[in-house]
């Protein structure tokens, strides 16, 4: 995989591209990174980075150490990070879920359960938001969530149940 990686991105290699990588992973990838920043502009920028650097460390990656999209969403939730510290925002982790497709539809229960659900997130402690974030909006497999959380697939398993059941608790849903 890292000889993939740090292949052109011509497609007739036979291996995963860092062209494939992008196209695979961009828009994800910018959504998680747009949900904890809540500034399009900075998330646009943020997710440039995270692909720039992502780029020049190809050569450094590690299939013995997780997934190329896990390895990409360290790289970006790392990056993200470091712009909220830069604007010190950090308890500005608080979701913005904007949705277009929910925006357009008329039906109110839908609009009522994602208000109730985003201000369910909001609530949560920022180490619970994000285990949400990165499983729903980045769409990361649990051994992916692993991997950007540094800990094992079952403790990021457990963290997302728990973090989950909070949700679901503050929002008043039943288990």
């Amino acid at each position: 995989m890292i000889a993939a990686l740090a292949r052109d991105t011509d497609s007739s290699s036979g291996g995963e591209s860092f062209d494939a990588l992008y196209r695979s992973c961009a828009d994800d990838l910018f959504a998680y990174v747009a949900s904890l920043l809540r500034d399009r502009s900075a998330a646009e920028d943020v997710t440039a980075l995270a692909f720039e650097r992502a780029y020049r460390r190809r050569a450094l990656f590690d299939l013995h150490r997780g997934t190329a999209r896990a390895w990409l969403f360290a790289i970006a939730r790392n990056a993200a990070l470091d712009e909220l510290r830069r604007r010190r925002r950090t308890r500005s982790l608080i979701v913005d879920l904007a949705d277009d497709r929910v925006e357009d539809a008329d039906d109110d229960e839908l609009a009522e359960r994602r208000v109730l659900v985003r201000d369910g997130l909001a609530s949560l402690d920022p180490r619970d938001r994000e285990v949400i974030l990165l499983k729903f909006v980045g769409r990361l497999s649990n051994a992916e969530l692993a991997r950007v959380l540094g800990c094992s697939e079952t403790a990021a398993g457990t963290r997302l149940h728990r973090a989950v059941s909070r949700l679901r608790e503050v929002c008043h849903v039943p288990q």
